[in-house]
């Protein structure tokens, strides 16, 4: 039944095997990347990764059947949808939170173990003016360009749309290859000491972040080429960039407080 023949214009969702499915491959995935870290054998791991990238690909394609073939997304059901968005948004802040908590724990009383002093006189940190601010620039501007791709699909302008989404997907990509460089190139790693504990979750975290926002933008991007969004009903795309936009706040204040006040 689609929403036109309902008296109310909330989505009563049918039921799906989907969440149940996904639990159970995230579970898998979860036991297969222990026993990797145990036992250095990967298919367990691989095997419910994916799994779980079909579930969330099927999982996905019921969604967008809902929005844009069964008309279940009405404008009350959108304004529910960015209730939910924004409530997510601020569920990953707090994460943030706790490691900058950690990060500045250690670093505004540095204990006898760093020698009483931050950053560790044994630790080389990376220069904030290399890299770190190449990368800043780089999410600077994709945010100018996943706005540009927003304000071209308000004027019905899809070339502006696709041209701004395909820019900011590529400068996301760019963003995670330079940290993947400075990763291979640092001078510290993740076990041993505090410093590179923090330094490397919530870089790592926010690195995670950019990935998933990547994916998230270049699923925007194909199914923009497919036609369906257009200036009244695009919310699917307007999650995305709050979600990136949201990624690039994160690292100015990753860059501030780790590259340039840490080092």
């Amino acid at each position: 039944m689609s929403s036109k023949d309902q008296k109310h214009d909330y989505h009563l969702v049918d039921p799906s095997p989907w969440p149940i499915y996904t639990s159970f491959a995230t579970l898998i995935t979860a036991i297969g990347s222990v026993y990797y870290f145990h036992s250095k054998v990967m298919w367990a791991m691989l095997l419910g990764f994916a799994l779980l990238i079909y579930g969330a690909y099927m999982w996905f394609r019921d969604v967008v059947n809902e929005a844009e073939h069964q008309g279940h997304h009405t404008p009350v059901v959108q304004i529910h949808h960015r209730y939910g968005m924004t409530l997510f948004i601020a569920s990953e802040v707090m994460f943030f939170v706790a490691w900058f908590w950690a990060y500045f724990d250690a670093s505004l009383y540095p204990s006898a173990f760093v020698g009483g002093v931050w950053p560790p006189k044994d630790i080389e940190v990376f220069n904030p003016w290399d890299i770190p601010l190449i990368n800043t620039l780089v999410l600077l501007l994709s945010g100018t360009t996943v706005t540009w791709a927003h304000h071209s699909l308000l004027e019905d302008d899809r070339k502006g749309f696709i041209q701004g989404l395909w820019a900011t997907v590529l400068l996301g990509f760019f963003f995670t290859l330079l940290q993947i460089y400075e990763y291979q190139h640092a001078s510290f790693d993740f076990s041993g000491h505090i410093y590179g504990a923090t330094f490397y979750m919530a870089t790592g975290f926010h690195g995670f972040h950019v990935v998933v926002g990547t994916i998230f933008l270049a699923v925007c991007l194909w199914r923009g080429k497919l036609g369906h969004f257009n200036k009244d009903h695009h919310f699917g795309f307007e999650a995305a960039a709050w979600y990136w936009h949201f990624v690039d706040v994160v690292w100015l204040f990753l860059f501030a407080a780790i590259y340039v006040w840490g080092s």
